[in-house]
């Protein structure tokens, strides 16, 4: 079988003043926090880390870590984070239960480098260094996420997820067309217990909160070599919005084959569902009319009493992947999506008078809209040797067809029928007079695609990757038909400068066509530019500690910008137009993993700059951000298991229009937000734990522009699971 070999020792060696500061951080940390059994003496021998070439069980990595040792991530050949030469973070599923993170959108948000934003009750996008992320994959399957309509995809579950992964940058090689923000991959759980297991959990929290999950494996024959795996969960809570409810449930099934002793087999189904009552559209009047700010209580609800969204998603997926003894493998992976979307909404318009709350109005929106996704992608990926050196190779083929159709009815609302608008309101406005449906776009998208990448081992030390992407691109319909083709190339180079630390850098072009259209109801052209990346990687103890330090630069052009108050062809979709010369660079640094045997840490930073020919780009997202997160297990009291952590973001802004008709700044200052969380281990069945965020009940804005929303408040939570 074949292998990838690095040594790797337990301590941090480093190669000259360059090294220094972050050896120190660990050190220091090292020295400070282990507890004398952390690391036996066989720990502090040298070992092999070998990387093997064939399909792994999902969640095979180590259970309780919040680092993995190998990664598919960016490359689809199976490597160590050290050897992938762009940013890496992974969230495992150990850090989502620690930190209570119940959706992608949580996940996203105490990932490092990553900013939300949240801009009602029901939409949130992400962005990374100053550009929105647009790449999201199911099992390394792209699926294009649109950033106009909410069909879900941040609010899915995490409960059926093994870990979610996120590379940094320009990610064309694997995705196809894409943003050089970030590619967030979500790796499902499979049926790899070949023994009766499971889990069933509770909780209950802040504002009626409740939670319950079961997660049930078992084998299907004799032998374990057929099994199946079933996880559902309900979830009902209201919010800190007053008349907010929402329930979600969800149901996810995987069977997994071992067909022969080489060939796996998967077939799986996710569904998930969510209805809200009192659901926002955009958030409160940021400015009275006599142009002072607003200050209202954080609990008021914009939404009538008549509003509501609902989400509708049903996957069903399938892989199968044989391993031939030489160290090649081969694999098939498909999935057919149907995810629907209904709303019934209202948008507050205007400026209250401070005093009565008189002046505002409103529109009202009824929208409904589906995507349908249907997508395979087939590679081969294995070891080959050259000139008397062995190297890996990746070459496969994918194709994705996806139909995206909504339709919307408009209500307008007059001042007279609104009402003031003050910390007195209680949604109580009339139904309005709805207007007839009519069609915002009915597309299609195809992307049909043909990719190689060969990782090259040069030296002992050093190693090449070089690849290209060949994209057919093309949508029509209601909207408009467009065609594009691009080559989009890959470069990395990883030079290992000891057993602990790499070196690396990274290029790539960046071929993004977009879904925003201008007022015309045109698409934008696609984006397209360059993304350079260079930095230091380290690991230690095998791979179960890792750091990062990162520099990137940027470079884009046609990059879609929202138009204040322009929408398209008169409807409730924001307009765009094509911003020119965007370009970001900055620094990235993260810390992930075992500290020591009893206390597992993650800790990122980033600081970037992003500006185009108007200035600072993308002037609502943090610039400077710090992410810290930690799980100590108490060596005294094994059953006990404390943590907590801290983030911090610095000062953001947007240029609006206010009450006067000029344009004015408005600002959201610099903020910390805390949190905290203990597990205890009744039994070896029985764990109660309670979490608690935004410990020092922080007031700040989750969005500040044109309308103002609240981040959310302190919450506590306490869920009790058991484990079979």
């Amino acid at each position: 079988m074949s292998f990838i070999s690095k040594e790797a020792s337990c301590g941090p060696r480093t190669s000259g003043k360059t090294f220094l500061t972050v050896s120190l951080l660990a050190s220091a940390i090292q020295a400070l926090l282990y507890a004398p059994q952390a690391f036996s003496a066989d720990d502090a021998a040298i070992t092999q880390t070998m990387i093997v070439e064939g399909d792994t069980p999902a969640n095979s990595q180590s259970e309780h870590n919040y680092a993995v040792k190998s990664t598919n991530a960016g490359t689809k050949m199976k490597l160590a984070p050290r050897d992938l030469p762009q940013s890496f973070s992974v969230v495992t599923e150990q850090r989502m239960k620690d930190q209570d993170l119940q959706n992608v959108g949580d996940v996203l948000t105490n990932t490092t480098g990553i900013s939300a934003q949240v801009i009602d009750s029901e939409r949130s996008s992400y962005f990374s260094r100053g550009f929105e992320i647009s790449n999201y994959t199911y099992d390394d399957i792209p699926t294009s996420v649109s950033d106009v309509w909410n069909y879900g995809d941040a609010a899915s579950d995490t409960a059926i997820y093994d870990r979610i992964e996120v590379v940094r940058g320009a990610t064309g090689l694997m995705t196809g067309a894409g943003s050089p923000a970030a590619s967030v991959n979500m790796v499902r759980k499979h049926a790899d217990s070949k023994v009766a297991s499971g889990n069933l959990s509770a909780s209950y929290g802040s504002w009626n909160s409740q939670r319950y999950v079961a997660d049930v494996s078992a084998p299907l024959n004799e032998s374990g070599s057929v099994r199946a795996r079933a996880i559902a969960g309900y979830q009902d809570q209201d919010g800190w919005l007053d008349r907010y409810h929402k329930t979600k449930k969800f149901l996810y099934g995987v069977m997994d084959a071992d067909v022969t002793d080489n060939t796996r087999f998967s077939l799986g189904y996710d569904y998930q569902e969510s209805n809200t009552g009192n659901p926002t559209w955009g958030g409160l009047p940021t400015w009275y009319s006599n142009g002072t700010r607003t200050h209202y209580d954080r609990s008021l609800n914009t939404a009538a009493d008549w509003t509501r969204y609902s989400l509708n998603s049903r996957k069903v997926f399938a892989d199968i992947t044989h391993n031939f003894d030489n160290g090649w493998l081969v694999k098939v992976n498909g999935t057919h999506a149907e995810q629907t979307f209904n709303d019934k909404l209202l948008y507050v318009m205007g400026y209250p008078d401070e005093e009565t709350g008189e002046g505002t109005s409103g529109f009202g929106s009824k929208d409904r809209g589906e995507r349908h996704l249907d997508s395979v992608d087939a590679f081969a990926s294995g070891p080959f040797e050259l000139l008397g050196r062995q190297h890996q190779l990746v070459a496969g083929v994918s194709y994705s067809r996806q139909h995206n159709a909504t339709y919307s009815a408009d209500g307008p609302i007059d001042s007279d029928q609104m009402g003031p608008f003050n910390n007195g309101w209680t949604g109580n406005v009339i139904d309005p007079q709805w207007g007839d449906w009519y069609q915002n776009a009915d597309d299609i998208v195809r992307q049909k695609s043909a990719y190689t990448a060969a990782r090259l081992s040069l030296a002992d030390p050093l190693s090449l990757i070089l690849g290209a992407r060949y994209t057919q691109w093309s949508t029509y319909g209601s909207s408009g038909d467009m065609s594009k083709n691009n080559v989009t190339p890959y470069g990395g180079l990883v030079y290992d400068i000891d057993d602990t630390w790499s070196a690396y850098a990274s290029y790539t072009s960046i071929f993004q066509p977009q879904t925003k259209r201008d007022a015309s109801g045109q698409y934008l052209s696609p984006i397209t530019g360059k993304n350079y990346e260079t930095g230091l990687k380290s690991d230690w103890f095998n791979g179960s500690l890792t750091a990062t330090v990162a520099l990137f630069r940027i470079e884009q052009d046609n990059v879609g910008q929202e138009v204040e108050g322009e929408f398209v062809n008169g409807s409730s979709e924001q307009a765009y137009r094509p911003a020119k010369g965007a370009v970001s660079k900055g620094a990235e640094f993260e810390l992930n993993g075992a500290v020591t045997e009893n206390l597992q840490m993650t800790f990122g930073a980033t600081r970037y700059v992003a500006t185009d020919k108007d200035g600072r780009y993308s002037s609502n997202m943090p610039q400077t951000t710090f992410k810290l997160f930690t799980r100590y297990q108490v060596p005294a009291l094994s059953s006990l298991t404390l943590g907590g952590g801290l983030t911090w973001q610095n000062k953001t802004f947007q240029d609006v229009v206010g009450p006067d008709g000029e344009t004015q700044r408005v600002y959201q200052g610099s903020f910390p937000l805390a949190s905290l969380f203990a597990r205890y281990q009744v039994s070896k069945q029985v764990a109660v734990q309670a979490n608690v965020n935004n410990l020092f009940d922080r007031s700040y804005y989750s969005w500040l522009g044109d309308s103002a929303v609240y981040g959310e408040p302190r919450n506590v939570s306490v869920s009790v699971g058991y484990a079979f």
